[in-house]
């Protein structure tokens, strides 16, 4: 059959479409050019692109916006122009889960945020949030495009006003690559979790030039706000890992342990862990001597599914731990005392730390396990001018708005009001469980006996004698147990099986807040 001129010639226009779609396709993915490529490299870095590869599955990913340009004028900038504007958008899956997800690419205008780049990254937070689905914003970037003024700046508003909107909505995780510095620090900062690495990434709200002007400190961009600052003095980082692979496989690592949405339930995962498995070590893990510390690490990879255990923010107020784990295959939320680090005090940095996962927790329908052993309070003038009764109060606060399912188990000490903070019974504690070793009252036993037999303080056989007397009385599950404020003592070998059958009995609980357009909790 014979081809007429008329096909022949739209045959010849398509093809050249396509041809130039290619080749339009070819100069967006190169980014700004093999030799910024090259750099990137060198620094121990990966692209864009080359991140977005390791972190989502095979071939899943689906890019929006590839062709998206600037439209700034100014100085000069109407002659650059490189199609997809700093910064790569779109979705695709983590284990076949969705997740949408941006890039911002280094290599064009050292990933500055334009008006139009802003608008890319809107576009798909608008998205992720009406189909339920998580964000991952990998950060890189200069900051603001200073050619563009205050329309860079509108735009860095925009996306801080879809972080908000989406927190409670969607988990949102925030992955600082490269520099992250002014007012671009404040989108991570809302986020749910932020992940960085060491040496190549940092956050700053005003970098080292800026401080040296201001307050005459010398300070390098690393001590100010790298890695190691941000997971171990401020607190603002969650995790770091050595290089960018590790990040990503990392961040894939956490996301298995999240729902998709607010209204979805925790991801399950198999598992040949039985949940009537003993673990009879448990028995002798706290010392005979209560001022002895024991690492409560070893009771929960002991007790969860596989001693596969996320911890979050590990080298940040280590007196309190908190990570994902899952328990008959189902994601749970892990917070304990550490009595190894500040024999198990709550501090303010704890706190804040513990107050915040909570309310993570609860956002996202994850049943919440504690395990106490918390002898009060941490004091000092230092906390108290610091604000410690404020900073408290968010970890109560967290605890008692908290509707999901609470699992409490007291291995040691109860004291005081960090008794009552830590998932208490008297918080709506669902379940609370205490081993034969707590110790559950106002405070400990010599505390105690110094002040109610103050006047026989020169006696050191009737001071023993009263405090003896005291802890058979008071440092003893038995009478919280009396009052029905402890469910049950229980075998620490038991641990697993009863946490286990107290989830399962909990898995359709239902329990509703009063209305309310939103708490007020002492920020």
């Amino acid at each position: 059959m014979k081809l007429g001129p008329i096909y022949l010639a739209w045959h010849r226009i398509m093809q050249d479409i396509i041809d130039e779609l290619e080749r339009k396709r070819t100069l967006a993915k190169l980014g700004g050019g093999q030799d910024r490529i090259d750099a990137q490299h060198k620094k121990g870095k990966l692209t864009a692109r080359e991140r977005i590869e390791v972190l989502l599955d095979e071939g899943s990913f689906e890019e929006w916006d590839i062709f998206v340009e600037h439209r700034c004028t100014d100085f000069g900038m109407d002659n650059k122009n490189i199609p997809g504007d700093g910064v790569i958008t779109g979705y695709g899956t983590i284990n076949n889960r969705i997740v949408f997800i941006y890039s911002q690419d280094f290599t064009v205008f050292g990933g500055s945020l334009s008006e139009s780049h802003a608008e890319k990254i809107c576009k798909i937070m608008d998205k992720a949030m009406s189909v339920g689905a998580p964000i991952i914003g990998i950060n890189d970037s200069g900051g603001a495009r200073i050619q563009e003024g205050v329309a860079s700046l509108g735009g860095y508003a925009e996306v801080f006003q879809r972080n908000v909107m989406a927190s409670g909505v969607i988990p949102q995780l925030s992955l600082i690559m490269g520099p992250c510095a002014g007012g671009a620090v404040y989108s991570p900062a809302i986020t749910d979790f932020i992940l960085m690495v060491e040496d190549t990434s940092y956050m700053f709200v005003t970098g080292p030039d800026v401080v040296k002007t201001v307050t005459h400190e010398e300070v390098s961009a690393e001590k100010l706000g790298g890695a190691i600052t941000h997971t171990t003095r401020s607190g603002v980082a969650d995790l770091s890992f050595d290089n960018d692979v590790h990040t990503l496989m990392m961040t894939r690592r956490l996301f298995n342990f999240l729902p998709l949405n607010n209204r979805s339930l925790p991801p399950t995962r198999e598992t040949s862990d039985i949940p009537e498995r003993i673990e009879m070590s448990l028995d002798t893990l706290v010392p005979d001597n209560p001022n002895h510390p024991y690492d409560i690490k070893e009771l929960i990879y002991k007790v969860v599914d596989e001693e596969d255990f996320l911890e979050i923010q590990p080298d940040y107020a280590k007196n309190i731990v908190i990570g994902f784990a899952r328990i008959e295959g189902v994601t749970v939320g892990i917070v304990a005392n550490q009595p190894m680090v500040l024999a198990g005090c709550l501090d303010i940095n704890a706190s804040i730390k513990g107050a915040r996962f909570v309310r993570f927790c609860d956002a996202f329908n994850i049943p919440i396990i504690t395990f106490v052993d918390v002898p009060g309070f941490m004091p000092g003038t230092s906390q108290e001018y610091g604000g410690i009764i404020l900073h408290g109060a968010k970890l109560l606060f967290a605890y008692a708005e908290c509707t999901v399912p609470k699992i409490t188990v007291i291995t040691r000490k109860a004291y005081g009001g960090a008794y009552d903070v830590m998932s208490s019974k008297h918080l709506r504690g669902d379940v609370n469980l205490a081993w034969p070793s707590a110790e559950i009252a106002v405070m400990g036993p010599k505390g105690a006996v110094e002040i109610i037999f103050r006047e026989e303080s020169g006696d050191v056989e009737k001071i023993a004698l009263r405090e003896a007397e005291y802890r058979e009385k008071f440092a003893n599950p038995f009478v919280a147990g009396r009052r029905g404020f402890i469910d049950d003592v229980i075998l620490p070998h038991a641990t697993r099986k009863r946490i286990c059958r107290s989830l399962a009995m909990l898995k359709d609980k239902s329990i509703k807040n009063p209305w309310k357009k939103h708490a007020n909790i002492p920020l």
